[in-house]
């Protein structure tokens, strides 16, 4: 084991110090994966991050990767690293639960998000909680019980990603694949305290589930400092280039716009201590040298409309696909598929041809030489965990996305967009916000996540009774 590491701090030095580690030989795989299952078993009771751990794979593969080593081969850029998965991307051998018992069970094959990094070195200790069919920004299930926010465990984590973000905040794995078709990614990052990339549409690989949530939804990462997010699509995109960017924090002076508007149409009542992230971190970003500017996005009003029946047909689709058991889904979760499956094509037709004008319309800020956007993350802090489980059908539909109505704008433009760490509220817990970018310009965004990192660092900060 490195002469200065504890096994604590072994299993929270992130991504990009784990594989440093074990590429220069200053630790093992084993070393990194025993420190990190050795966290799980003492963490899994209180947050009920994992649905399942793979403790007896990850260290095979560690010992394998040691072996290899051994031989001087080149391990990847997360060699050894712990990585947990959400449990709706495809692990081999094991079901793909999706928050249910109605799933299909093991699946053959790892999805190829997967297989790239395990390509890469990454470790896979387990598959995180979701909720069911991952359609709740709070990570509740009936039959798996609910996931709890390693900085309060009487809070969810949020949600679909809640597991992912538990895990990620409590030194769990490495880094964790999360996906996002409407916040599902960024907003368990602004709840944990964490960096949450939704990439580009496409960049990261979805398959086998193609097209998810008609093509709303993306695989990216979570973690706890901006290097081990680059690191981890690096390892998982063609494009790669991108933790060079964030390890440069340096992307030039940019031009930002900040806005709290939200779409028309949203319920949210933004929180004070939200607010007051949003205007902290505009404040920094002026320091920094930046040209900050108020100006808001032209948001149409058909923007929840149409996020909502995509939302809801992909929601009926995955229940269709990967569902051979319905009858044992929650009732709300059997009602919500129908009321998916009943739109008419039409409606979903109409829904996906909106993108270009709500593309146009939204995306037009950096047709004015903006270079990022700036708004709130969350806009109220987590929910009570258990809470999604009190609430039917006509509750989710109005009320679901009420605490985070400033992401499902960037999932149907399908451009990137990243939660950043902004501070604590007045109980404690964790509050970030949102930096939206220019279609294709991950960099620009992670550049600019690094600089506030290091400005205003936040990694080295862990939840009570880590």
């Amino acid at each position: 084991m490195a002469a200065t590491s504890t096994p604590t701090e072994l299993a929270f030095a992130g991504a990009a110090r784990q594989a440093q580690l074990v590429a220069t030989g200053e630790a093992s795989a084993r070393e990194v994966v025993e420190a990190t299952l050795e966290r799980i078993a003492d963490q899994q009771p209180r947050l009920n991050a994992f649905r399942v751990v793979l403790a007896e794979q990850a260290l095979a593969q560690a010992d394998a990767l040691d072996a290899r080593r051994g031989r001087g081969e080149d391990l990847g850029v997360l060699a050894g690293v712990p990585v947990a998965i959400k449990d709706d991307v495809d692990v081999a051998g094991e079901a793909t639960a999706w928050g249910t018992a109605a799933h299909a069970g093991p699946v053959a094959q790892d999805a190829e998000v997967v297989r790239r990094l395990r390509a890469a070195g990454a470790v896979i200790v387990g598959k995180t909680l979701v909720p069911e069919m991952t359609m709740n920004p709070a990570t509740d299930t009936v039959t798996f019980g609910s996931a709890r926010n390693p900085w309060d465990v009487s809070r969810t984590p949020g949600g679909s990603s809640g597991g992912s973000g538990a895990a990620a905040a409590a030194g769990l794995c490495g880094v964790a694949l999360g996906s996002d078709g409407a916040g599902s990614i960024r907003g368990p990052a602004c709840w944990n305290g964490l960096v949450g990339v939704k990439p580009q549409r496409d960049r990261v690989p979805l398959g086998p589930h193609h097209d998810a949530w008609q093509g709303m939804s993306v695989n990216g990462p979570l973690a706890r400092t901006t290097v081990d997010a680059a690191l981890f699509l690096d390892a998982t995109t063609d494009e790669g280039g991108f933790a060079g960017a964030a390890r440069a924090a340096a992307p030039g002076r940019l031009r930002i716009a900040v806005s709290t508007k939200q779409p028309p149409g949203s319920m949210a009542k933004l929180g004070r201590e939200e607010r007051d992230a949003v205007q902290g971190t505009a404040q920094l970003l002026r320091d920094l040298g930046h040209d900050v500017v108020e100006r808001d996005p032209d948001y149409p009003s058909a923007l929840w409309g149409a996020a909502y029946t995509r939302v809801l047909r992909g929601i009926a689709d995955d229940v269709a696909v990967a569902m051979p058991h319905a009858e044992r889904l929650e009732p709300r979760t059997r009602h919500i598929a129908a009321l998916g499956r009943a739109l008419p094509g039409a409606a979903v037709r109409w829904a996906r041809g909106a993108e270009a004008d709500l593309s146009r319309r939204v995306l037009s800020l950096f047709d004015e030489g903006f270079d990022a956007l700036l708004t709130p993350g969350c806009a109220e802090g987590p929910y009570r965990a258990g809470e999604f489980t009190q609430h039917g059908t006509a509750w989710w539909v109005m009320f679901a996305a009420k605490r985070i109505p400033y992401f499902a704008a960037f999932n149907l433009t399908g451009t990137p967009a990243v939660a950043v760490p902004a501070g604590f509220d007045d109980d404690g817990l964790p509050v970030g916000v949102q930096l939206a970018g220019r279609p294709r310009d991950e960099a620009t965004l992670l550049g600019l996540t690094a600089q506030l990192e290091q400005a205003r660092p936040w990694a080295g900060r862990r939840p009570p009774e880590a």
